[in-house]
Order: C-alpha cells, then structure tokens, then sequence
C-alpha cells in the first residue's frame, strides 16, 4: 500500500505519468517539464494548474533534483523502462499492443483502438517473443502435448493440428495453480521435517539434561562418600595423634617431677658436703626415689607408636567399600551401563584357515589349515560368526586388534552368503554385513560401499554397540583419545551376528 501511494506522489497531475524532469513552483507543486511550459504557453496570465496561485510574470523553471533522486530510487533494479512509441520527450509508458507493436502512456493509450483483435499487455519492447515465427500471429494459445505456445494457424493448420490445446491465459493460469499447489505442499513438507527436527533437538537437549543431572547426582554421591572415607582415615589419624599427645605429656609431667626431686636431692647432698662431716654425709642415703628412665623408655614404645597399618587399613577398607558400593550407586541414579555382551566365536562357521581359542574369544590366522568338517553354516573365506545372535534390544562387546595390522569386524546376518568366492561374502561388501576395516585406510562398509574415516592415531580396542531396536550400529575407538569412529542407522531385517574377518598373521580377541 505504501509503494502504491508512493507511486501515485511520483505522477503529474497533468499527464498523470510518472515525472519526466520535474519542475518545481514557489506553491510547492511539481509538473513534467514539457506539461508546465505546455500550460504556460496557454495562459494569459499565469498561475499554478493545481492550485491557481497567479504570478505576476512568467515563473522561471528549474529542475527539482531531490525529487528526481527520489525517482531514481523508485524505480526497480535492472528493469528496462518501456517509453512511449508516440510522446518527444520520452515518456513512460503504461501498455503495449501486440497488434500494432506499439506502445503508449496514459494520454496516446486514450486514442488506441477498442478492437478486440487489438491485444493490450504490461509494457514490452521485445514484441517478436509475443508472437508465432513460422505464421507472425500473435501466440494465444498452449499446446499441453507440446508444452509451447502457439498461434490460431499452428493450431488449425499447423504442427499443432488436433492436438488438445488451451487458451494461453488458462493454460498460465493452471500453471500457476499446479506450481503454487506444489509449492504449497513442499512447503508443508519443509514444515513437517522442520518439526521433527525442532522435536528432534527438543529430545536431544531434554535427554543431556537427564544425563547432566544423573551424572552430577552421582559424582554427588561419589564424592560423598570418598569424604566419609577421608573423614574416617583423618579421626583415626587424628585419634592416634591426641593419644600420643596425651601420652608425651604424662611422662613430661612425671620427668618434671622427677627433675624437680632430683634437684631438691643434689641441694641436700650439696648441703651435707658443705658441712665437713664425713660420718653425716655415709650415713645419709642419697638416691631414696627410684628414677623412671627404663619405665620412661617402655611406656614411649607402648603409648608412643604411630599405627599407620591401622590407617591404611582403614583406607583401604573404605575404598573397597565405595567401590562395592559404585554399582548401587550407577542404579540408583539411572545411569547407562555399558554392560559387555557375552559373545562367543562359532567354531562352526570359521573357515578352516582361522584358529579358535578354547575360551572362544580369540581368533587367529593359521598356515596350517584345520581338518573341520565342510557344512552350510561354515565360510571358505577367512571369517567366524559369534554363536549367540541379536533380534531386539541392545548390546555391546569389545575387541582388542591390537595385534592385527588390518582387520574388519562388524556384524552380519544370519543368511549372509558363506560359499561364494571374492568378497561377495565379506563384511560389508554386501547388503547383508555391516563392517568396519582398517587396511591403507580407516573405513565403513556396507553393501560394497565405503566411507573413510579419519584415523589421527592407531586404534587397538573397538567397542561395538548395536541398538536393534532403535535400528543403530555404532563403532568406538577406546583407546586414548575415546571417540566416536562411525553410526550405521539402518533398518535390520534378520537376527544379527558378531561378525570377523581374520587376516594372514594375525589375530583379533573378544574382551570379556
């Protein structure tokens, strides 16, 4: 609306188009130049066409050039202005006919034919694009069949002949509406998958804030309790230290007393000698008091000694306690146990290149192959499936390839092809199998396609976790640093198995 009333400020009253250099007059109104000297040129005396005001003489005309900046700013970026076939100077023009291939401002445009053959459009300069150029008519009308524009004559007598045709303006029409229906419904779609990621970050947060409070209650609990233990080791420390405190100051207390007996005894004996009575001095008997240094020495050793044994036995019971105690705790705040899985190695399935350990943990490559009987479930390529298999829920195993320079383990259906030569059966390399290798580089297989990963440090333990349910697979490095290496989200149709691929020389081990 604004843009509209805007436009209507930039026309002259008097041609009613847009300003062509707009003149000024003292009153403040503005008209075309051409208009203005037009009018003036008419009148006895002169005067405003607006506003009537009279001037004495004839006004002197002078560009507004504010005003013409603001019609500079008006006009649309990069459109071409279409100008009057018919007005000197140039003035816009307001519509083309397609019949006369001519254009018009507000002024000419009165005086163009009413025929209906005579077709009025927005202003044009390019009339060629309007119309047929085998026939040189006017395009009406749209073949479907064809999808162009055509002519009466294309329609009647030309290529277009009985083809199923529609009037240019309802064939635009329909267009419009099948585009904007479209549109219309990408858009609602747009929508659709911008809520489920509003819904999707909504539970990712509500899920960390879950995860943030359970693990800071824990760490609560965690540190609690380490205090308990460190405020049972420092009173027994404590306790000791008084005791022998208490102790040290009893015995100083009786050294005193000592001391001060032995000083009144060296006094009397001083006394004695001072008299010059010889006979007094061998009666007197001058050690009457027992002196306490052996008893000294045995109680230091009795009520002295430091028992660090019972401290650190107090320790180490309370850190046996806490870690007995750390399972309740994980429970009772809710916490995600990353409980390991019990996967055994088939030895019905390895081929006989592989040699199975008797705990079935460990795979390794043998020179020497096995003399295993031949059956349906066992590979001929270098590879062994776990005995238990997985259809819900989620699970989680590690293994240490740390003794494989390459290796490839994931996990594979139950059906997954066991005879077929090439790597048609290997992980990954088909629809059945999931896998993750590292052979010249890091990477994520599954039907025959990779994804390389970036490897910064070699990697020696994977975890493996797989969310059935949830339709996930995922791969851990847990070597230092611990970090996520890939997620295969897919749709599980089969129960699935551990699944190892076993290099020559070298072996790979399930960590219980």
């Amino acid at each position: 609306m604004a843009s509209a009333d805007l436009t209507n400020d930039l026309k002259c009253s008097t041609c009613l188009d847009l300003y062509t250099e707009p003149i000024s007059l003292k009153c403040g109104h503005n008209f075309c130049q051409d208009c203005l000297v037009t009018l003036l040129d008419t009148q006895g005396e002169y005067s405003c066409p607006e506003c009537k005001e009279q001037y004495t003489e004839r006004p002197l005309l002078e560009i507004n050039g504010k005003l013409c900046d603001t019609m500079d700013d008006s006009r649309p970026a990069h459109v071409d202005v279409v100008f009057c076939t018919y007005c000197s100077p140039p003035v816009p023009a307001s519509k083309s006919c397609l019949h006369c291939e001519a254009s018009y401002c507000e002024k000419h445009l009165s005086n163009h034919s009413k025929a209906t053959h005579h077709l009025l459009i927005e202003p044009t300069a390019s009339f060629e694009d309007r119309k047929c150029p085998t026939h040189q008519e006017i395009l009406k009308y749209y073949c479907s069949e064809d999808n162009a524009c055509i002519c009466m004559s294309c329609w009647v007598a030309g290529d277009h002949r009985g083809h199923r045709v529609e009037i240019l303006g309802e064939a635009s029409e329909k267009k419009f509406n099948d585009v904007m229906e479209k549109l219309n419904s990408e858009t609602k779609g747009t929508d659709v998958k911008i809520q489920k990621l509003e819904n999707y970050r909504t539970a990712v947060k509500e899920k960390a804030a879950d995860f943030t409070k359970s693990i800071g209650e824990l760490f609560i609990d965690i540190r609690r309790q380490l205090d308990d233990v460190e405020k049972k080791v420092l009173t027994e420390m404590s306790r000791q230290e008084d005791q022998m405190s208490k102790s040290a100051s009893d015995l100083i207390r009786q050294l005193e007393i000592q001391k001060d007996n032995l000083a009144k005894k060296i006094n009397e004996n001083s006394d004695l000698h001072k008299s010059k009575d010889p006979l007094t001095l061998l009666k007197k008997e001058l050690l009457s008091d027992k002196v306490l240094h052996d008893d000294l020495v045995t109680d230091l050793h009795i009520n002295g000694y430091f028992d660090d044994v019972l401290i650190l036995q107090t320790l180490h019971r309370g850190l046996l306690d806490f870690a007995g105690s750390m399972m309740e705790l994980k429970k009772k705040r809710h916490c995600l146990e990353m409980k390991k899985s019990d996967v055994l190695l088939d030895e019905k399935t390895a081929s006989n290149d592989i040699c199975i350990s008797k705990d079935l943990h460990s795979a390794s490559y043998s020179d020497e192959p096995e003399s295993r009987p031949d059956s349906e479930e066992r590979f001929i390529s270098q590879q062994v499936l776990s005995t238990r298999s997985f259809s819900s829920g989620t699970h989680y195993w590690e293994v240490d390839v740390s003794a494989a320079k390459e290796w490839l383990i994931g996990v594979a259906n139950q059906s997954i092809e066991r005879k077929a030569e090439g790597v048609e059966s290997y992980i990954g390399y088909n629809a059945k199998s999931w896998g993750l290798t590292q052979r010249t580089s890091l990477q994520a297989r599954h039907k025959n396609a990779l994804i390389k990963l970036d490897s910064d440090s070699p990697i020696k333990t994977v975890g493996i976790h797989l969310d059935y349910s949830r339709r996930r697979l995922s791969f851990y490095q847990l070597d230092n640093p611990i970090r996520h290496l890939h997620t295969f989200a897919t749709t599980f149709k089969e129960p699935l198995h551990a699944a190892f691929y076993v290099f020559a020389d070298t072996s790979i081990r399930i960590i219980n």
